[in-house]
Order: C-alpha cells, then structure tokens, then sequence
C-alpha cells in the first residue's frame, strides 16, 4: 500500500539507507532492465556517501547510462496503450494482461517502474573502480549489444559483455545460462577476496 517511487531519487537514496547496516562485507550487485541502472546509481551513491564499492556490478537488459533512450516514453499512455507496449516487452503474460482487476492493481507499480527509468537524467562522475559485467538477449528489441557494450565506459576495472539467447526477458528463458555464469563469477570472487585476506 506505500505510495511507489516514480524517480530515482528519493529511491537510490532510501535503498542506500536500508542496505548500509550489511554492506560491512564484501557484496555485488545485480539489477535487470530498470535494476540494472537503479544498482549502478546505488554503487556510485555508496562510494560518494559512504567510501564502499562492490566488489562486482553486473546488469542485464539496460543500456548504459550515458546513452539516451531513443523511444518515447510511456508511463503516462493511456491505459490501452500502455498495455499494448507491456506486451511489446513481452514480460507480462497475457493472462495478467487480460484480467482487469489484477491490472487494476498492478498498473500503477508498472507505471512507476517505467516513470522512474524515463524521467532519468545522467549526471557524469568518474569510473566505478569494480568490474562491470553487462548482460543480454540476443532478440532483445529495447537494448542492443552496442548499448550495452557501451557499460564499458563506466568502469576502470574490467568489463565483460555476455549475450544469452532471448529477447528482453532472457534472464527467464535463458536462466540456468545465466546462473552458471553469475555463479561462476561470484565464486571466483570470493576466491580472489579470500587470497587477498590470506
């Protein structure tokens, strides 16, 4: 019932807030679509603040924050056009989509979700200093690969671009494709961070 966050500020801020008390050890971040720009904003409010960074940023299905979004934006459609541009994204089954009570609900999460993403304005600093791994689908219509290979620019650690089959939703139709590869990374991690303690 708590009103949503239609910008990212107040929302970066808030989360920065809640996550401080366990950032006392080693974490990463992970954020798909919109996550993915909310946790690169997360980490650079975090080394402003607070002097922490993960030891690992990864994002999927989100162009790097530095290119403008080439379409229109959304969130304000009418309520018929809007369901027809949640289903061009094609994240929503259609089941949802079609019952009108559960939308009732439902939309205006999704249209806070889509306001704080297009109400975004890059502001540039410096390089994160962790590794950046960026993430897509091979059909995704919304973020190309140079988009994402555009990630690049935001580190002055290492950066890697990992593209699994699917659209915008890939982390769904590929996920063990993606897990493996998450859980290859966090593992080699804690080795790294465990030999540095050592």
């Amino acid at each position: 019932m708590e009103r949503p966050f239609t910008q990212l500020e107040p929302l970066v801020p808030t989360l920065a807030s809640a996550l401080f008390p366990y950032l006392d050890k080693p974490f990463a971040f992970f954020g798909h679509s919109m996550g993915g720009l909310v946790s690169f904003e997360l980490a650079r409010l975090l080394r402003r603040e607070y002097g922490l960074s993960p030891v690992h940023l990864f994002v999927s299905a989100h162009r790097a924050p530095q290119v403008p979004d080439p379409d229109a934006p959304i969130h304000a459609l009418p309520n018929p056009e809007f369901l027809q541009e949640l289903r061009r994204y094609n994240g929503t089954p259609e089941a949802v989509l079609e019952n009108a009570e559960l939308m009732e609900l439902l939309l205006p999460t999704l249209r806070a979700d889509f306001a704080v993403v297009e109400t975004y304005a890059y502001t540039p600093e410096q390089p994160l200093d962790c590794p950046i791994t960026a993430f897509g689908g091979l059909d995704d219509r919304e973020v190309s690969g140079d988009e994402l290979e555009a990630w690049r620019e935001q580190t002055n650690a290492s950066f890697v671009l990992k593209m699994f089959p699917g659209d915008h939703f890939f982390l769904d139709s590929a996920k063990p494709l993606l897990l493996q590869s998450l859980s290859q990374k966090l593992h080699q991690i804690v080795q790294d961070v465990g030999n540095e303690v050592c």
